[in-house]
């Protein structure tokens, strides 16, 4: 155990303190889930940051990081679904959603067959993960009603977000492509 694995699970750790202060009744609940959530997305940048500098990275980290990632995200878009309740949300949570599936079974099959780095994190990636992060901690901080400037930022910019998800994924696809051809097996037998 070492300090980016423990910041990997005290983000895990984070998920149920962001949960409850989410659904508090207190007018501050909103702000300090974004907190919350911010303070993960921080620690998800700091633990990858330290193992790298400090030649930590275990396979510890590197099943649970993204693991936790994923669930922070996943969580926080349930969480603005349910209290948004409207299509600027929803359909880019299953975008969102939808895609992290999708890539982390192309992962596994690519790794299976040992071209995992042929859909390794782009930094168009890093882009979507950016305005996701900001959406999502602009739309954590401020309720849905009353319609303000603030919620609207932050539903341009998860759709944004959106986009960039679906443009990542085929890039993602179209590199793996060459493996997930019908005749790529038959190419893969000679």
């Amino acid at each position: 155990m070492n300090i980016p694995n423990i910041l990997t699970l005290m983000r895990v750790g984070l998920i149920p303190v962001f949960i409850l202060l989410y659904y508090l009744p207190f007018h501050w609940s909103y702000l300090a889930a974004a907190v919350i959530f911010t303070l993960a997305s921080i620690t998800d940048w700091l633990d990858g940051y330290l193992a790298r500098k400090w030649e930590q990275s275990t396979p510890f980290g590197a099943f649970l990081d993204p693991v936790a990632d994923k669930l922070m995200v996943a969580v926080a878009l349930v969480l603005l679904v349910q209290s948004h309740s409207n299509f600027w949300v929803t359909a880019p949570a299953v975008v969102i959603i939808g895609r992290e599936i999708v890539i982390s079974a192309l992962r596994e099959w690519m790794a299976e067959l040992g071209a995992r780095s042929q859909v390794a994190v782009s930094n168009l990636g890093k882009y979507k993960t950016t305005a996701q992060m900001i959406a999502l901690v602009v739309l954590l901080a401020n309720p849905a009603l009353p319609m303000t400037a603030w919620v609207v930022l932050g539903y341009v910019l998860l759709m944004i977000s959106a986009a960039l998800t679906l443009w990542s994924m085929v890039a993602y696809l179209r590199a793996a492509w060459p493996h997930l051809r019908p005749d790529a097996g038959e190419k893969n037998d000679r």
